[in-house]
């Protein structure tokens, strides 16, 4: 087939890969336009435009660019912009959503299944429509969710799920897709101060948090990023307080593994705590 794909992130690079080489003429690749990185303030493409450019497609930021590449079909993969009802009129397209539709519809799939203490998600493709995530499904496959997977973890197997699940999709005709079945939930972007650690909530939800990548705490006035970390049911500590690695919590303990000191790289704990020198009364805010 004749295609138009758009994506953004490194999620996005390898069924942009994976399509290009099952041997589908991929004319024209929409991404978000560069952005300024680093000290220097260098222009730099999005990971689904490098890859484009390497493999010889041309690329744009624009999506109406669609309209004029003679495309049978767009691809849409972690694209992160809404697409006009004007460009869908004119140019059919599939979409590559990271969870059991119509469960988790929206921006941040994975994260809020993780936060959510769900068992199992998935990958869907379905047709794109102008609502948010409500197109009819060509085909979805149920991945599992490990208990102390983290969201990088859990995404990377997605997209291994979901590249080969577009590729079976493209080789034979779409045929007709079946709607979503089940009452929707929406998947919000992650704000900032959710990743903020409330050690009074449960060391269940606490690890939750902590599985997103992003979690932060603070130590004697310093912000300290947690990375890893397991968590048990019972506790004698007080919420925040530390006993070596070990924190307590609402209802249970948290025990670090990896954590990130501001201005420093990610280490083990116990590194951590050989610098830190733990004083008597010493707790995590």
């Amino acid at each position: 087939m004749r295609l138009a794909y758009l994506g953004t992130p490194d999620a996005a690079v390898p069924p942009l890969r994976a399509i290009a080489d099952a041997g589908h003429e991929v004319a024209l690749v929409v991404s978000r336009a560069d952005k300024k990185r680093g000290r220097g303030g260098a222009m730099v493409p999005s990971p689904v435009k490098a890859a484009a450019i390497e493999l010889g497609i041309p690329v744009t930021s624009r999506v109406a660019d669609v309209l004029d590449a003679g495309v049978e079909l767009g691809v849409v993969v972690a694209f992160g912009r809404l697409i006009k009802p004007e460009v869908l009129a004119r140019v059919p397209m599939i979409n590559v959503h990271f969870s059991l539709l119509p469960r988790w519809r929206g921006a941040a799939p994975v994260e809020r299944a993780i936060l959510a203490g769900d068992t199992e998600t998935g990958v869907g493709i379905m047709r794109l429509e102008e609502g948010l995530d409500t197109g009819p499904l060509f085909a979805q496959e149920r991945v599992p969710i490990g208990p102390d997977e983290s969201a990088d973890e859990l995404r990377s197997r997605l997209v291994e799920t979901g590249t080969r699940l577009l590729v079976a999709t493209l080789s034979a005709p779409l045929g007709e897709p079946v709607p979503q079945a089940g009452e929707p939930t929406y998947a919000t972007k992650i704000e900032p101060d959710e990743l903020q650690i409330d050690w009074s909530r449960p060391a269940e939800e606490i690890h939750r948090l902590i599985r997103l990548g992003r979690a932060w705490t603070s130590f004697r006035g310093a912000r300290l990023r947690v990375l890893r970390a397991r968590w048990s049911p019972g506790s004698l500590l007080a919420p925040g307080q530390l006993d070596g690695a070990r924190v307590g919590t609402g209802g249970g303990t948290i025990e670090l593994i990896e954590v990130q000191p501001a201005g420093k790289a990610a280490q083990p704990v116990g590194a951590w705590l050989n610098g830190a020198r733990l004083l008597p009364g010493d707790h995590l805010a």
